[in-house]
């Protein structure tokens, strides 16, 4: 009896010894986290990630690093987020071209951005802006860019921060709506696209808000029209292309946090509200000085949006009959 006694006293004193050390394993996080930007540095993406990163670091008690996995249109970087463990370490900070434009661009049995990737938060809603560099070339208006298109066709050369972007989808909606015939300069990657611009390569050049905003705050750039169908608070004075006579225009970007469909719930449910924690009026007033609307979807409402959004850029890729680099 003593002899079993000890046992069972042994077995209950590792036990509690041992509580601490199971409860700690089963925290989350407990370990550095990850966001995958699939995109190189210094574009808007990576713009976003590093905000999402800094903001939800704080909340969740855990450094949160960014890496950069560009290639294919970002479809690299999106594959290696919804392959990794699914133990909510690693996100990705997606768009609505890793999610509804490049499984045409990309097609690929072993991953469905739509059936692999879940939402953990939208970050940003905003424009490309059409723009130019008034020492090459300086038109009053858009109006007067697209009379000029029109006028000579397969002359303008129109840049693009890569084949199948929203910049390339921005300048192939307007070519297809306004019945215009121009040169794509595809680069890759907002950073090479708008050096060129402002080395004077192009005479055009389709670029995000968030990269193009300080260049024409500066004055280096000069916008013409955005492709947004309002007006971005930010940015007030430049028109839309909807204003400028193309009428029906609209395309804007966005930029969310999204993480594997496997995750557990708990976890998703803790990024989640790590991810709303973060979106607080200091991140609102920054990504609105990032040239971005803030975009706020509530969890329970995040996946029938993606899927909704996912389906229209389908679409919009489809039509567009762009094909990869």
């Amino acid at each position: 009896m003593t002899r079993l006694t000890r046992r069972t006293a042994l077995a209950a004193t590792a036990a509690l010894l041992a509580a601490p050390a199971v409860r700690a394993q089963g925290a989350f996080p407990n370990k550095p986290l990850r966001i995958i930007v699939p995109y190189p540095p210094g574009g808007v993406t990576d713009i976003m990630g590093r905000l999402a990163a800094e903001a939800m670091s704080r909340h969740l008690g855990q450094p949160v690093v960014v890496e950069n996995r560009a290639g294919a249109g970002g479809n690299i970087g999106a594959k290696a987020a919804a392959q990794a463990e699914p133990d909510g370490t690693t996100m990705l900070l997606g768009t609505m071209a890793t999610q509804g434009v490049n499984p045409v661009l990309y097609p690929d049995p072993s991953f469905d951005p739509r059936r692999d990737l879940v939402g953990v938060g939208m970050m940003a809603d905003m424009p490309n802006i059409m723009v130019c560099n008034p020492r090459r070339w300086n038109p009053a208006n858009a109006q007067e860019a697209i009379a000029r298109m029109k006028a000579e066709p397969g002359k303008i050369l129109f840049g693009s921060v890569g084949n199948g972007s929203s910049s390339h989808l921005s300048q192939v909606m307007l070519t297809r709506m306004a019945g215009l015939d121009v040169v794509h300069v595809p680069y890759r990657g907002s950073s090479p696209a708008v050096a060129a611009m402002i080395a004077g390569d192009l005479d055009l050049l389709f670029d995000a808000s968030a990269t193009s905003g300080p260049h024409i705050r500066g004055g280096t750039l000069k916008p013409l029209a955005i492709t947004m169908n309002r007006r971005l608070g930010s940015l007030p004075d430049i028109p839309t292309l909807e204003e400028a006579g193309v009428r029906g225009y609209h395309l804007s970007v966005w930029n969310g946090v999204l993480t594997q469909a496997r995750v557990p719930a708990p976890i998703l449910a803790r990024l989640q509200d790590a991810f709303q924690k973060a979106m607080d009026a200091a991140m609102l007033d920054r990504l609105r000085a990032n040239f971005t609307e803030p975009l706020v979807i509530p969890s329970a409402q995040l996946q029938p949006w993606l899927n909704e959004d996912a389906e229209r850029w389908v679409r919009i890729a489809r039509e567009s009959n762009i094909r990869p680099d």
